[in-house]
């Protein structure tokens, strides 16, 4: 019956990402509103979600450091054992980690070693500093309110101009950390979709 259902079980993953414009953009906040439009899409196809992960990252044109420095600042509701193992794996393939205070007690607290480093509106040495100095290879950060969105513009502006990969969410910071890991335990294969 050609109406019938097959499993939809398949024994690979599809991960597809937003090719966005920010680059032509100079000044523009990387926060996504309606204005935003996506120039296209890229899919990465594996049989494991970290490798397909790691596919569309590289296929949308952003380059996940293989070594250096993680910023890590992360709101209370996003403090789980997913964001903990992010850190770890970090740790693990050799990064250095900096996280504001709360974030570093947090790390610290779980095993985790992480250099406190300002928040922006806090003064002194602060983290858009160090990623100007180049300091920090990666971002991840997740924010809550208003307040917390728009003091983190000039980290994204910062992250935007130097090519920083950031990541906004816990889902898409995790993911990260594991297609990082994915890529060191072995070659990326590119096997075509009709195969």
């Amino acid at each position: 019956d050609p109406l019938t259902l097959c499993d939809p079980n398949v024994p690979w993953y599809s991960v597809k990402e937003a090719v966005l414009p920010f680059a032509r953009f100079p000044g523009v906040d990387t926060i996504l509103g309606p204005e935003m439009r996506s120039t296209g899409e890229v899919m990465g196809w594996d049989r494991s979600f970290p490798r397909a992960f790691l596919k569309a990252q590289m296929g949308a044109g952003t380059h996940l450091p293989e070594t250096g420095t993680v910023f890590v600042s992360i709101k209370d509701a996003d403090k789980t054992a997913d964001m903990l193992e992010a850190a770890r794996v970090m740790v693990e393939l050799g990064f250095a980690i900096l996280a504001t205070r709360g974030t570093a007690a947090w790390l610290e607290g779980n095993g985790v070693a992480a250099e406190v480093v300002n928040k922006v509106y806090e003064g002194g040495r602060t983290i858009a500093d160090r990623m100007k100095d180049g300091d920090v290879q990666l971002v991840f950060n997740t924010t809550e309110g208003a307040q917390a969105v728009e003091d983190s513009r000039s980290i994204r502006a910062v992250a935007l101009y130097d090519k920083i990969p950031y990541f906004t969410t816990a889902a898409g910071s995790h993911a990260a950390a594991l297609a990082m890991k994915a890529r060191e335990e072995g070659a990326v294969e590119v096997r075509a979709l009709q195969a």
